[in-house]
């Protein structure tokens, strides 16, 4: 791999940078061509729709009752609830994770706990440098919520980024244009 394989392109992100004083962005409400999304299918979708958002801090950004309900939470972290006449008995083995900031990991997991007492796994430190919060929804979905710590160099998890690479934002120039 030459040294320009990863560059900083962070200011495509709704992400924020990670830090303890890090703000979650505002809820977007455009429509756009959305670039990835999730179906989730559902037996149940007021269930679901008060799930996702009074526990995950997703809002409903349109539906067609009875078939379909457009979830989102900030740029790029869309669900469709999708009317289904069955769900899977147990949570696959795949999950759909979406970002966060660290201050919201303790009240994602009190407001999930509130409306599903045994739905909640975590938070955890991963060794990429994130704290993980796994949930299982009312349709068996698996939801990872992560949040990126803040960097610290002298970190395992700062070394394992290292080895394969990544650097934090501000180590090396950004040439975003060149790769764009």
């Amino acid at each position: 791999m030459s040294d320009d394989t990863y560059y900083n392109a962070f200011e495509i992100s709704p992400v924020p940078a990670p830090g303890p004083d890090a703000v979650p962005p505002e809820p977007f409400r455009g429509i756009y061509g959305m670039p990835a999304f999730v179906n989730i299918p559902t037996t149940d979708l007021a269930a679901s729709v008060e799930f996702w958002t009074r526990g995950l801090g997703f809002f409903e950004l349109f539906s067609i009752p009875g078939t379909l309900v457009h979830l989102r939470r900030w740029a790029f972290q869309d669900v469709l609830l999708v009317a289904a006449e069955s769900v899977p008995e147990q949570p696959p083995a795949m999950s759909f994770s979406f970002s966060g900031v660290l201050s919201q990991v303790d009240s994602l997991v009190e407001a999930c706990r509130a409306l599903r007492p045994d739905a909640v796994e975590g938070p955890r430190d991963t060794p990429w440098n994130t704290r993980d919060v796994e949930v299982i929804t009312p349709e068996n979905a698996r939801i990872v919520f992560t949040a990126a710590k803040p960097f610290d160099p002298d970190t395992q998890e700062a070394r394992n980024l290292q080895a394969i690479g990544i650097t934090p934002p501000g180590e090396t120039p950004g040439d975003n244009e060149r790769h764009a």
